[in-house]
């Protein structure tokens, strides 16, 4: 079943702004003609015969069954934050931390290899080279500024390299098509978690990223509500590699904290973009009364000119460090 496609024909005209797309994509409204997109609350949804049940399980036909797999209120936001990162398609997971799990789950087995940045998120060095670890999955973990280590990093088993932009928290940014053309000369994916950033200020795909991942619990709410994740990808991979595998293991977004999601991302670009101008005046004014000052949009920082290509602003968040 194409679990994430519109189950109407009405789609979008080409070329909308993206702040359009971030309060127009959703799925259809309801026979009520609801303004604001529908809470749907509820665990299961009735069939009109055995038949076409069959066939909504067995993936022979379009159609919500079971919200642990299947809901609109779900779709409409994976359908808007696709919209907004260029992706193809989105599956929503219950944290950020699930959609990474989900993630390695899809795509990896037994004997594969990762690499993946030292300045990730400490939870995601612990998921990554403990937990997948137990189960044959080594990791190796790289400068994230450096691409010289992730090429040298390379193995003929290396099927994912897996980075943030800019990290948390250190801020630190890595040349994203760079490491896609690293990762694209192996066969291996690009994953890129883009939290920091949010498509309001910066489109990994557009830089050769294959897989973005994001916390919701982040920018995409914005005002602390709920715990959420998300992978935006290819359609394909989406419905083949991930999909199966929410089926199973069930590390589902529930309906009321998507729906949380889906009208925080009709803010996104104000928020984001008025919270790094807050920042960079913050910055600005402590940088010479600190030892160290990390902000990507500061002259100062280690990675500022490439995060001035690769960013439409750098973003809320800042550091500082003791010499």
């Amino acid at each position: 079943m194409k679990r994430l496609e519109t189950m109407s024909n009405k789609k979008l005209p080409a070329n909308l702004h993206r702040d359009t797309l971030a309060v127009r994509t959703a799925e259809d409204k309801s026979q009520f003609g609801e303004n604001s997109e529908a809470l749907y609350l509820t665990s299961s949804f009735v069939q009109p015969d055995a038949e076409t049940a069959r066939r909504r399980f067995a993936g022979e036909e379009d159609g919500y069954m079971y919200s642990r797999f299947t809901n609109p209120t779900v779709t409409s936001m994976e359908r808007r934050l696709a919209a907004l990162e260029g992706t193809e398609a989105c599956i929503g997971t219950s944290s950020g931390m699930a959609a990474i799990m989900l993630m390695c789950m899809g795509l990896l087995k037994a004997g594969d290899h990762v690499i993946c940045s030292q300045s990730v998120f400490g939870s995601t060095i612990k998921l990554l080279g403990s937990e997948f670890g137990k189960f044959g999955v080594e990791t190796s973990f790289v400068s994230q500024t450096d691409a010289a280590e992730w090429q040298a990093a390379m193995k003929p088993n290396t099927k994912l390299l897996f980075a943030e932009s800019p990290t948390n928290p250190l801020t630190e940014v890595c040349d994203i098509r760079a490491l896609a053309d690293i990762a694209h000369a192996a066969g291996a994916w690009l994953a890129v978690d883009n939290c920091f950033c949010s498509p309001a200020l910066s489109q990994p795909v557009s830089m050769g990223a294959d897989i973005i991942i994001h916390s919701g619990t982040k920018y995409l709410d914005g005002q602390g509500r709920v715990i959420a994740g998300a992978i935006c990808g290819p359609q394909k991979m989406i419905e083949e590699k991930f999909v199966p595998v929410m089926r199973s293991a069930g590390m589902t977004l529930s309906p009321f904290n998507a729906w949380v999601v889906l009208k925080g991302l009709e803010t996104l670009d104000l928020r984001i973009r008025r919270q790094s101008e807050n920042a960079m005046a913050v910055g600005t004014f402590i940088e010479k009364r600190v030892p160290i000052m990390l902000h990507p949009g500061l002259a100062s920082h280690p990675q500022h000119d490439l995060a001035m290509r690769q960013m439409a602003a750098c973003g809320p968040i800042f550091s500082l460090q003791k010499q």
